[in-house]
């Protein structure tokens, strides 16, 4: 009886465990319910949640967004630079997770947060197109296996997973083989993904397009029967895509900072910013 007594208590600690540690997936879903962050939670995640994100044109795409949201509706304001919310382009070394090399990302990072940048609190990169012709080994190796290890050395430091952009090549070509293997890392990892192929993939509607290319034809079909948001120029992309990224990113500051979409739309942040966990 005691054996069985243990077992019990092992295995619901187990499931407890489980469900208390889960991924956070930041995909086309998150674009859809973008309506329903609660204004207190964006203000929060502005507050408390500093980030640092490198990039070079396809991930620009997400500041975009973000530029459009912000002249909309000064909710999105932000500050930018060495003490705002967003550093962008602040880690020198790297351009991109690709660029110039598949691991040069890394050692700028770490650089960057054993200088500069101690009290970065989010860090973010993302790729140009060198998720199309990377092998199961880069991607395990060169980009998995040193998140891993810049997590374990900045155990306060949440580090932005991302998927690679669209190029046409479908259900089974490379870069949906490889995105899903960042995927599934991510999700038995319990990790944070900004799934930026994902959120290029379906319209408002949730019609899935296998074959788009990060040029998102969807966009441009979508919008010229819908009111959509214009920008000056939206890299490689149309500007709908660049605003759904950037309803996506403030899906997944919120969500960092604290929010649950389950509970009431009234929920206030708790008053102790340094309690705040990543769920």
């Amino acid at each position: 009886m005691e054996t069985i007594l243990k077992l019990s208590l092992l295995l619901l600690g187990f499931f407890v465990a489980n469900i208390s540690a889960a991924a956070i997936i930041i995909d086309h879903n998150s674009v859809a319910n973008f309506d329903n962050i609660p204004s207190q939670w964006i203000e929060r995640a502005k507050t408390d949640l500093n980030l640092a994100y490198g990039h070079t044109s396809h991930g620009s795409q997400i500041v975009t967004g973000m530029t459009m949201l912000r002249n909309q509706n000064s909710l999105y304001n932000y500050t930018t630079g060495s003490s705002g919310f967003l550093c962008d382009g602040c880690m020198s070394g790297a351009y991109d997770l690709g660029n110039p090399n598949r691991t040069a990302w890394a050692t700028a990072t770490r650089n960057y947060l054993n200088g500069s940048g101690a009290n970065r609190k989010v860090i973010m990169w993302s790729w140009c197109g060198q998720v199309s012709t990377a092998t199961s080994s880069d991607i395990a190796n060169s980009y998995l296996a040193n998140m891993a290890q810049l997590e374990s050395e900045f155990p306060n430091v949440k580090f932005i997973y991302m998927t690679g952009h669209l190029d046409g090549t479908g259900e089974t070509g490379n870069l949906k083989i490889r995105n899903q293997q960042i995927r599934d890392y991510v999700i038995a990892n319990d990790k944070i993904l900004f799934d930026f192929a994902d959120i290029e993939s379906y319209n408002p509607e949730g019609t899935y397009f296998p074959n788009e290319t990060d040029a998102c034809a969807w966009c441009s079909t979508w919008c010229s029967s819908h009111a959509c948001p214009t920008c000056s120029s939206c890299a490689h992309s149309h500007c709908f895509n660049c605003y759904n990224k950037g309803k996506a990113f403030w899906y997944m500051m919120a969500v960092l900072a604290g929010w649950n979409e389950g509970a009431s739309s009234d929920t206030t942040p708790p008053a102790n910013p340094s309690g705040l966990t990543i769920r």
